[in-house]
């Protein structure tokens, strides 16, 4: 196949790895102009994903340049780029597959939908999964779930990704795999904070299993599947990004935890945490929907400096005692 990737960051980079050992013809988009001469001269991306040489069927290109025939678009931007770069692609009526785990910032938008409305003919999908940038740069088993309204179109996707270290499913709900994967961030967060705290496993196991239910009913609010959350994109990305120290998310929850400033543990990462971002959102949605989200509101009230780690911590556990109530499938 011949494929489009709108974003030349770690993950980006990684699924241009992917497809390209997998024999496709893959363009990928930057849009720094140094780090793409730097792509050309060297064929690897040194600031985001260093050490992997990109095969010689990966070209590259500047976004909003034309990629002729191209079967399908991955937008892998933070998501407060993906308006513009959608906006950008030359193809009046591409398949988007959004690889960007977040929502809009100024908006609380789906990402689908902010695609939708810069190019109304597209095709739009979104892809999600236990997928963390390095691990697959290495060819280390994992899984994702693609999803489109056309499921047949998911599989195609599918079928380009699908490798001996990557297994692909479909599913038709869109909102559910963009929700799992931008929602997940906001509890990896939350999960690094546990750690940083010193906190033990029991309490990081509480904190994820409640909030895996705060997920499931605010989707379920926006029309998305129950069932969604609990397969690869929800409860399989939900693991991997709140254990791993390979997670942005989960090293900025670790800073809050110990203390650390929002402004100064950014800066050590150098990359987009989208968690961040995703919290603030997740505020404006749980008010829209009439969802009672505690956790997520508590971790959004830390990120934003309004009272500590172990302060939200101890909000929490004090809580009225109630019956466990946990979503259907």
């Amino acid at each position: 196949m011949n494929v489009a990737i709108v974003g030349s960051g770690s993950w980006g980079t990684a699924l241009a790895l992917l497809l390209a050992r997998n024999g496709h013809a893959v363009t990928l988009l930057g849009r720094d102009a140094d780090e793409l001469s730097d792509l050309r001269a060297t064929r690897q991306n040194h600031r985001y994903l260093p050490g992997f040489e990109l095969p010689q069927n990966v070209a590259f290109g500047a976004v909003g340049e034309a990629v002729s025939g191209a079967d399908f678009w991955i937008v892998a931007v933070p998501a407060i780029a993906v308006r513009e770069c959608v906006a950008l692609i030359p193809d009046p009526e591409p398949f988007l597959v959004l690889a960007s785990k977040g929502l809009e910032p100024d908006s609380a938008k789906l990402l689908s939908s902010v695609a939708q409305e810069e190019k109304p003919e597209a095709l739009v999908g979104a892809i999600s999964g236990p997928n963390l940038a390095v691990e697959i740069a290495k060819g280390i088993p994992t899984a994702a779930l693609a999803a489109c309204t056309d499921e047949a179109a998911a599989n195609r996707v599918c079928a380009a990704m699908q490798s001996p270290t990557f297994r692909a499913y479909y599913s038709s709900d869109v909102t559910g795999v963009e929700l799992a994967g931008a929602l997940k961030n906001v509890l990896a967060i939350g999960a690094g904070m546990s750690d940083g705290l010193g906190y033990g496993d029991n309490t990081k196991g509480a904190l994820l299993a409640r909030g895996l239910g705060e997920m499931v009913r605010l989707g379920v609010a926006m029309g998305a599947r129950a069932e969604t959350f609990f397969g690869i994109a929800g409860v399989g990305d939900l693991f991997a990004t709140a254990n791993s120290r390979l997670s942005r998310n989960y090293r900025v929850g670790v800073g809050l935890g110990q203390g650390k400033g929002l402004d100064e543990i950014l800066l050590e990462l150098g990359q987009v945490a989208e968690g961040v971002g995703t919290a603030k959102c997740v505020s404006v949605l749980s008010e829209n929907y009439k969802v009672e989200l505690p956790i997520m509101s508590l971790i959004h009230a830390v990120i934003e400096g309004k009272l500590s780690a172990r302060d939200g911590v101890a909000k929490l556990m004090e809580r009225e005692p109630k019956r466990e109530a946990l979503p259907s499938v």
